[in-house]
């Protein structure tokens, strides 16, 4: 929840003025609801693409305050992100709730990104595993591995966001490879096919450093992506 219209303007209009035309990485950025509209006119024609940071499960009706997938079409959203830290922590989403909303991001023909990952607590009781697999579970058993064809999974170690720590690159790889062995369980083609990015506080100063690793496809930026200079340098760093 930050930006303005005036700020994201200037943000977006810097990343698309830096970004390599040749480059072969993926951009996709996700905006705040309201500005929907007018990121999409800005990135129109160029190589970056929409996501939104939320949506609601239901297809329409008295929600109120709530957005549907219908709605986030209409602007040209092709990604979501679903299970977001924040989400589950503040706004108490469980699992069964964002699997829920997994399967109707897929039915609206958009790409769930699905954050998975644990807290502190967790990190340090020897749970990360459990957690992760959890999560993903929650997901396999509501649409099935099928589901994950079609995806992108983000490891965010909530113990690394916002709070100035970041996970080596060896404790992201191990995670990310749990994550695509976890999955292979139910197909291991789709398990070598699935994009798992790296959500845990990623900067212009690691970012080559945790991209470099065998598991981890890309990354899922919080703070760096505000100025445009930072974000531009992870996607130097992703190729």
């Amino acid at each position: 929840m930050n930006g303005s219209l005036g700020s994201i303007q200037t943000l977006v209009n810097g990343i698309k003025a830096g970004l390599d035309a040749n480059a072969k990485s993926q951009v996709v950025v996700c905006p705040p609801f309201v500005y929907l509209d007018a990121v999409a006119k800005l990135i129109k024609g160029s190589k970056i693409a929409m996501g939104a940071q939320n949506v609601s499960h239901e297809k329409s009706g008295a929600f109120t305050g709530e957005v549907a997938c219908s709605m986030l079409s209409d602007f040209g959203t092709r990604y979501v992100i679903l299970g977001h830290s924040e989400r589950r922590a503040l706004y108490g989403e469980t699992d069964a709730m964002v699997a829920h909303k997994f399967t109707t991001v897929l039915l609206a023909g958009m790409i769930p990104i699905l954050c998975v990952g644990e807290t502190l607590e967790e990190r340090e009781a020897g749970d990360t595993e459990a957690v992760v697999a959890r999560q993903l579970d929650a997901v396999v058993s509501h649409v099935s591995i099928k589901g994950f064809e079609a995806a992108v999974v983000a490891y965010e170690p909530v113990w690394a966001i916002g709070t100035g720590k970041t996970a080596t690159p060896e404790q992201a790889q191990e995670v990310h490879a749990f994550i695509r062995r976890r999955l292979a369980t139910h197909s291991t083609a789709i398990a070598d096919g699935l994009r798992i990015l790296y959500g845990g506080s990623v900067n212009a100063g690691n970012a080559t450093q945790l991209l470099s690793m065998a598991d981890v496809d890309g990354g899922l930026v919080g703070g760096a992506s505000l100025k445009a200079e930072d974000f531009l340098a992870i996607c130097r760093a992703a190729g």
